[in-house]
């Protein structure tokens, strides 16, 4: 580029020290060496310059050749775009679809669970209570039978001692202790009864309210899930033996 400002400056000078024509601006100069100077500006500038003018010449066509390679760009660029749209939406469907098929699968195993619970505890009520009144039953008869035997014996002793007239008065006082006594035991036995049915069926109670309770939670537990919005995968399972 050095060359390039040498062939100016000695192009400008020539043009100073130029002669000029009479009675108008221009001036007469050595064709030679004007010609010789702009040669070495020529072959001084650098090939870029060439090259630079060479893109400008093809400007338009480059422009235009760059625009049809951005367009084909994005149109293959929104082509991927809806590709992986719908690749994501059939993989959110598909996911959507298993939780909904675990989640109905679960609420499924929660209610076999749930109606399992309910008829043991059913069948363990049914046998509690088949239970104690056979025990009432058994009780209560022997209560009968130790009643009635007490009471026939109070009878065979009240007819004996009415037999013998010396001790009349003492075998009323005898057969009228007995028969209390007889009729305290039978309460007794009558009492003890009630109350051993009476415990049996309070911890069939318990047991029963503690099944419900159970049942209950699983579902609030089922509910919550649901109503969360989470994928069945990220809910912990619930514990049916809290």
């Amino acid at each position: 580029m050095y060359k390039v400002f040498e062939a100016l400056d000695e192009l400008v000078t020539i043009l100073e020290e130029a002669r000029g024509v009479p009675m108008t601006s221009s001036c007469v100069v050595p064709r030679g060496d004007i010609l010789e100077l702009l040669d070495e500006v020529r072959d001084a500038l650098p090939a870029e310059v060439d090259d630079a003018q060479d893109v400008l010449d093809r400007k338009d066509e480059i422009v235009g050749k760059a625009e049809h390679e951005a367009e084909q760009t994005i149109s293959k660029a929104n082509l991927e775009a809806e590709k992986s749209v719908a690749d994501a939406r059939a993989e959110a469907e598909r996911i959507v679809a298993e939780a909904g098929a675990h989640a109905d699968r679960l609420v499924a195993d929660a209610e076999g669970q749930a109606d399992r619970t309910v008829a043991a505890g059913q069948a363990k009520y049914d046998e509690l209570v088949s239970r104690s009144q056979s025990e009432a039953e058994r009780m209560i008869q022997a209560g009968r039978e130790s009643y009635e035997r007490s009471v026939e014996d109070g009878r065979m002793e009240q007819a004996r001692l009415v037999s013998q007239t010396e001790v009349v008065q003492a075998a009323h006082a005898e057969s009228a202790r007995i028969l209390d006594a007889t009729a305290d035991e039978a309460a007794r036995q009558r009492g003890e009864c009630d109350e051993y049915v009476d415990s049996k069926l309070a911890e069939f109670g318990d047991l029963l309210t503690h099944t419900l309770r159970t049942v209950d939670k699983g579902r609030a537990h089922l509910r919550g899930g649901a109503l969360s919005g989470l994928p069945a995968a990220n809910v912990a399972p619930f514990d049916y033996q809290a």
